[in-house]
């Protein structure tokens, strides 16, 4: 099976590192139009690399959780694209601690860059979709956002509500033939697991019954699957790519 993405314009947030980079990478190849989004120059880098192959790639650094920045950012893009065919909503931070510990302000950041940009995004962009009787929305979130994770109440919960944002709006939007699904990586090597003692990553491993991480590259080959013309009859699920951590 062959998937092709000429003539779409993707815009993947967090793409400058991890798997934000190796989705939008992904999507280039495919021949898609990408564009890299991130709060820092990184996404930069990452689509001049993109062109540097010969695809086609323009990057936009935007705080995602400044609602007015995302609202400004989706006036530009559609101005210049008139509309994103495929929107992957990756962009996400951390900000680990028990919740006795865990300010306000860790608890909100977290909420507004993981949960809160995915509706600033989606609300920019999905009106371009419904009228045109195509589109896709992928929501990476965290298999955190399954079965819970101590010391991390504000990612499990915003990742819990990207889910549910998932589910409700692939039923708002189905009948326009829109799609919305989630991705729900788990331990994945990126920048973000590297920084872990070899002794956590060893007993992480324990936990997985593939006993290994997952690549960056097996999460972006499923969301490349979900955003293609092949995956139009599945909407509103939450997949995991965990090694079958959560079967």
């Amino acid at each position: 099976m062959q998937i092709s993405f000429e003539n779409k314009v993707a815009l993947v947030t967090g793409a400058g590192r991890g798997i934000g980079r190796q989705i939008a990478l992904t999507l280039a190849e495919g021949g898609a139009t990408v564009i890299c989004v991130s709060k820092s120059a990184t996404c930069e880098a990452v689509a001049k690399e993109i062109v540097g192959k010969g695809g086609k790639a323009k990057a936009y650094c935007v705080d995602v959780a400044d609602s007015a920045a995302v609202a400004e950012a989706c006036a530009a893009i559609l101005k210049e694209f008139e509309k994103v065919d495929i929107l992957v909503n990756n962009a996400g931070i951390t900000r680990d601690t028990l919740l006795l510990r865990m300010s306000n302000e860790d608890f909100e950041d977290v909420v507004k860059t993981n949960l809160n940009s995915c509706f600033y995004w989606i609300k920019g962009l999905v009106r371009p979709m419904t009228s045109a009787r195509w589109g896709r929305i992928i929501n990476i979130t965290s298999v955190v956002g399954l079965v819970g994770n101590a010391g991390q109440v504000n990612y499990a919960a915003a990742k819990a509500g990207m889910m549910g944002l998932t589910k409700s709006l692939a039923r708002e939007i189905a009948s326009r033939t829109v799609t919305v699904n989630a991705v729900a990586p788990g331990f994945i090597e990126t920048d973000m697991t590297g920084v872990l003692d070899p002794s956590i990553k060893e007993m992480a491993s324990k936990t997985i019954p593939l006993k290994k991480f997952g690549q960056a590259a097996d999460v972006a080959t499923l969301v490349a699957y979900l955003a293609s013309e092949q995956a139009g009859y599945i909407t509103g699920q939450v997949i995991a790519v965990d090694g079958g951590m959560t079967m």
